[in-house]
């Protein structure tokens, strides 16, 4: 097999990419601004690569990525022209993934790395003669954040995570800012995704806040506001989505430490949405999470809090007829070079904020 260099462009997903001395490592955060992004990194959510692909075109019929040994199984995923999933699972101590018996037509690769597990890329080999190209993407990008129900641990694979599927159905190219438990509105993560190039941003906001107690009634609102005034400091036309809360029947009405319930918060949402309507955000959309998994979808989720396989893939439809509903997918822009980064991010790069 011949060795291809994990070159600038290759990756796709990663808002860094860290140049280590056994290979690189895709980033959720500027790496190099890792303590400005507390805790710890967002607790170390950030160097999980949830989303985050290796992509080219090529005509070769197998593929191999070396990676770092984990003490964990990960699960990786071959995605061949948006369509067909092969999955390969490395297991505790393995550092090969491989996909084989591909077909020698040019096709288009996405190799999904684990949404679950940080991950050193060492080489990617394909068949010896084969030809292949970086995959330039032409895709209007699509910056998704939220908490676990974003980064999506419990999906059936990387690939079928929601924003996963929904991205390949649209032609979208998916930066997933899925933080587990740490989707707090921190106002570096509204400057990272102000700064980041976007024609499509979807904010999954309130569950962790409500866990965590991060904001009370008198605060919750205020942020979500602030929050998004910061995105549109460079965003000031591009189209976002906020979500309030899926069903998670126990916090429905049960009040936290702060007084905040699920019911509260949706509708605190709502308000602040109606606010930044009244005051001129005319690319501002609002949907109910109860619409993507309500009260009669508590079979899709596995703990009354966080869907299962089957459930991130009802999330995923949903999501998409809600924006078709809207009318959003029919008015969504072409790709233009945003303000901030503007391309794939290359190897050792670093994001200015």
């Amino acid at each position: 097999m011949q060795n291809v260099d994990l070159r600038e462009g290759l990756l796709q997903g990663a808002v860094s990419i860290e140049c280590l001395e056994d290979g690189v490592k895709p980033w959720r955060i500027p790496y190099d601004h890792y303590e400005l992004f507390a805790p710890n990194g967002l607790k170390g959510r950030a160097e999980t690569p949830a989303g985050v692909r290796v992509c080219l075109t090529s005509d070769t019929d197998r593929i191999a990525l070396q990676v770092d040994a984990c003490k964990e199984k990960r699960l990786f995923d071959c995605v061949i022209d948006d369509k067909q999933v092969i999955t390969a699972a490395l297991g505790a101590g393995e550092e090969t993934v491989r996909f084989e018996d591909l077909g020698s037509c040019r096709k288009r690769i996405d190799l999904y790395l684990p949404q679950t597990a940080p991950v050193v890329l060492r080489r990617l080999l394909i068949s010896a003669g084969a030809r292949w190209h970086v995959e330039t993407s032409g895709r209007r990008r699509w910056i998704a954040y939220g908490s676990s129900i974003t980064q999506c641990v419990d999906a059936y694979s990387p690939a079928t995570t929601w924003p996963a599927i929904v991205a390949r159905s649209k032609g979208l190219d998916l930066t997933c800012l899925g933080y587990r438990g740490n989707c707090h509105m921190e106002p570096m993560v509204a400057r990272m995704i102000r700064d980041l190039p976007a024609e499509l941003i979807s904010l999954c906001l309130g569950i962790n806040i409500y866990g965590n107690r991060s904001f009370s009634l008198r605060t919750f609102r205020a942020m979500v506001i602030g929050f998004i005034m910061i995105v549109r400091e460079r965003h000031p036309l591009t189209p976002i989505v906020v979500i309030s809360p899926i069903c998670s029947p126990p916090r429905e009405s049960k009040e936290n430490a702060v007084g905040l319930t699920l019911e509260i918060m949706r509708e605190e949402i709502r308000e602040a949405y109606l606010a930044l309507c009244r005051h001129g955000d005319s690319a501002l959309y609002l949907i109910d999470g109860l619409e993507l998994i309500g009260h009669a979808d508590v079979r899709y989720l596995s703990d009354e809090l966080h869907p299962n396989p089957e459930g991130y893939v009802l999330m995923a439809d949903r999501f998409e007829a809600c924006l078709a509903a809207s009318g959003l997918w029919d008015r969504l822009p072409g790709r233009s070079e945003a303000a901030g980064c503007t391309e794939s991010p290359k190897i050792g790069a670093k994001l200015q904020i």
